[in-house]
């Protein structure tokens, strides 16, 4: 018979190992939460206690189990431009790097990172954002979008939504971008092709060393830090200094701020900073 009982040395033990995992820090208030997202990886693992879980996915033999507890906890509510001030700055970013040769308007290069992307709303709107700034997209353009869940980064390379995270998007977008769905897919928005290619989505550990061919113009981490400690935000913002080209951005979530933490970028306005040369 399963223990639907979480004691509390077993939740320390998992906090613990979520915190070494990726960063997430768990405090007492989010016990109910992970009783309750863990209690179904138990149910359907045949697990009978949470301390035989988590005996089970600290072993070579329960790493995949580990990836799906850490998907199980990951937070990943969002929706078609989201935090819309911040795509508003983009296109002011974008605005100079525009050329004009034979009358055609070209992006000679640019790379984004969207950090935590969840289901792909973000990243799909940085795409919708890049090609309505150069009135129709020419260039070298890459979008990266990464996150420690593999359920979601699924989810995300389809590209398909419901109305319901597409409320921010004007109709004309939602008509030039967008297929609509019918049938059994009625309710249902696909992003079109030309926009899919512009974005690649991988897994990746924010707590991780990015590789060296990690190198952008802009990056988008917004609401990822608000589940970690300072010392965790403090070593992710070097990180994200190591990716950024001269003069690169990095746009974080509204509720957060790098006030009171060491690092190396310059103040632009709430929520944008940028690499200093």
């Amino acid at each position: 018979m399963i223990s639907a009982d979480l004691k509390d040395i077993d939740y320390e033990r998992i906090s613990r190992l979520v915190y070494e995992q990726c960063g997430i820090n768990l405090h007492e208030g989010k016990k109910e939460l992970v009783k309750a997202r863990l209690g179904k990886r138990l149910r359907e693992g045949n697990f009978q206690s949470f301390g035989d879980y988590y005996r089970y996915v600290t072993t070579d033999d329960g790493t995949a189990e580990l990836i799906s507890m850490i998907d199980s906890l990951s937070t990943n509510l969002t929706y078609f431009f989201r935090e819309e001030s911040h795509f508003d700055k983009l296109r002011n970013i974008i605005k100079p790097m525009v050329k004009t040769s034979n009358q055609e308007r070209l992006l000679e290069k640019l790379r984004i990172w969207s950090a935590g992307c969840s289901t792909g709303e973000e990243p799909y709107s940085l795409a919708i954002t890049v090609c309505e700034s150069v009135n129709g997209l020419s260039g070298d353009v890459k979008i990266m979008a990464t996150d420690i869940s593999t359920r979601v980064l699924q989810t995300a390379d389809k590209g398909i939504f419901g109305k319901e995270r597409l409320n921010n998007v004007p109709p004309a977008i939602l008509k030039k971008y967008f297929q609509m769905g019918s049938g059994t897919s009625e309710g249902q928005f696909r992003i079109k092709k030309n926009i899919r290619d512009m974005v690649q989505f991988s897994r990746f550990n924010l707590m991780d060393t990015p590789p060296p061919n990690y190198r952008f113009d802009i990056i988008f981490c917004r609401n990822v830090m608000i589940y970690f400690d300072k010392a965790t935000q403090e070593a992710l913002i070097r990180r994200f200094n190591q990716c950024l080209n001269r003069e690169g951005h990095l746009f974080v979530g509204h509720s957060e701020s790098l006030t009171g933490l060491s690092h190396e970028l310059k103040y632009v306005e709430p929520s944008v900073y940028r690499k200093q040369v």
